[in-house]
């Protein structure tokens, strides 16, 4: 466990840089070139512990994957030629590659045992086992699939139409991705669209996949053809020095090749909404839309956040919270409660440790409620192991009056190896 003390007198946050790649998009390009027969390549890969642990189990399944910086080469014979695994698949804390899994292994010709860290070990399956188990895929594990360790013989599938009780990328994809070995049409109906990742990865390795609104669906039988993928960079990560931008004062910060998918880029509307000086440039429309973010510091409005809104950003609501303690007036997060099982509880952490910094913050059944804005002052803060926390509470400390202690900062380098070289890269001291 490491421990980081962070005390920023005076400072202001001057300069630009690129963020790590997009997390969601660096999982599914080792997933879909793995599934694909030949070589696939990929540029601007995400070097975070999720995505290597990816990398990691696709090894195992008898994939090969060369790592040479952020460029990634896999080269496979595809998923009918999988080998069978000796070992357990460990997905260690990352959510995306269990759910995810889940779907193309089922619907593989290998036996598997899926488990990950302590922390995925209290996450819920069932949300992806029930609708794969509607597919007839044979996934066992404890609580009758509800938690790790999961075993999945993969069989032929039947397709669905698959109504989802709440708007999920990672369900979605699971099922997307099991219904390309399923007899028939898979469907899968959202009443909010989440996250289109999947969708679009899979157009650019030759799948025909139909969306319209909330529907999206796609016929079995069909292969992947290896190709070229360049991972944006991750608006997630992103997100943590666009606030820092806006609540520092005399800060300028720069981020280039900053992921814009409509489906993730709620955090955009959000800060337009707070006040925030923020300018859009070099706009460039590919598989994934990218763009340049410029943010100044800025005198901030609250606001509500809710709705349709939410699944555009809920990885991005702790360091909206922060932002928020610096915004005038009250501000509201609501329809959340699917932080209550991220890799903490999200509503309970941020409120937790927001209060210890002095922040006027209460936590609700689905969300929470902060009225600014507040000074902050120093404290001891925990991460709970949970990268977005961690971070969170050291960009807090920019703008705490005294020494802010993060207890797990390890935990960061899931999403942002170099975070804590980009902070000092940008931090410049007035005094």
């Amino acid at each position: 466990m490491t421990e980081k003390t962070l005390h920023y007198l005076n400072c202001t946050l001057q300069g630009a840089v690129t963020v790590p790649g997009d997390k969601s998009v660096s999982h599914r390009s080792i997933m879909f070139g793995a599934m694909a027969t030949g070589t696939t390549t990929v540029e601007g890969f995400l070097l975070g512990e999720d995505c290597l642990d990816t990398i990691k189990c696709f090894r195992k399944l008898g994939v090969t994957i060369d790592v040479q910086g952020t460029n990634v080469t896999i080269t496979s014979p595809g998923i009918a030629a999988w080998q069978e695994p000796s070992e357990v698949l460990y997905t260690g804390n990352s959510g995306t590659t269990t759910r995810l899994m889940l779907g193309v292994l089922a619907g593989s010709k290998v036996h598997s045992i899926m488990t990950g860290d302590a922390s995925i070990a209290k996450r819920p399956m069932r949300r992806v086992v029930d609708p794969l188990r509607l597919m007839e895929a044979d996934i066992r594990g404890r609580a009758n699939g509800q938690f790790t360790p999961l075993a999945i013989q993969g069989k032929t599938l039947k397709a669905i139409d698959y109504k989802m009780p709440v708007a999920s990328a990672q369900v979605k994809s699971a099922i997307l991705l099991a219904g390309l070995h399923a007899e028939g049409t898979t469907i899968v109906r959202e009443d909010v669209v989440s996250r289109d990742h999947t969708e679009r990865m899979l157009r650019q390795f030759g799948v025909t996949v139909a969306t319209e609104g909330g529907v999206a669906s796609l016929a079995g039988g069909q292969t992947l053809t290896a190709t070229h993928v360049a991972v944006p960079g991750d608006i997630s990560s992103a997100a943590f020095f666009l606030v820092a931008g806006a609540i520092v004062p005399n800060s300028e910060v720069v981020l280039d090749n900053v992921g814009m998918n409509e489906t993730r880029d709620g955090i955009i509307d959000v800060l337009r909404a707070m006040n925030v000086n923020l300018r859009v440039s070099n706009e460039m429309n590919g598989a994934e839309p990218t763009a340049t973010l410029t943010v100044t510091s800025s005198t901030l409005q609250s606001t509500t956040i809710g709705g349709a809104l939410i699944p555009r950003l809920i990885d991005e609501i702790p360091i909206l919270a922060l932002l928020a303690t610096q915004a005038h007036g009250t501000t509201i997060i609501r329809d959340a409660e699917e932080l209550k099982v991220k890799e903490t509880d999200r509503i309970t952490a941020v409120v937790d440790e927001l209060t210890k910094l002095g922040a006027t913050i209460e936590a609700t059944n689905d969300g929470m409620v902060i009225t600014g804005p507040t000074p902050l002052h120093g404290a001891h803060l925990r991460s709970y192991g949970d990268h977005r926390i961690g971070m969170m509470g050291a960009i807090a400390a920019l703008i705490a009056d005294g020494e802010v202690t993060i207890d797990d900062t390890a935990c960061i380098a899931i999403s942002y190896p170099n975070f804590f070289e980009h902070i000092e890269q940008l931090t410049k001291s007035l005094s």
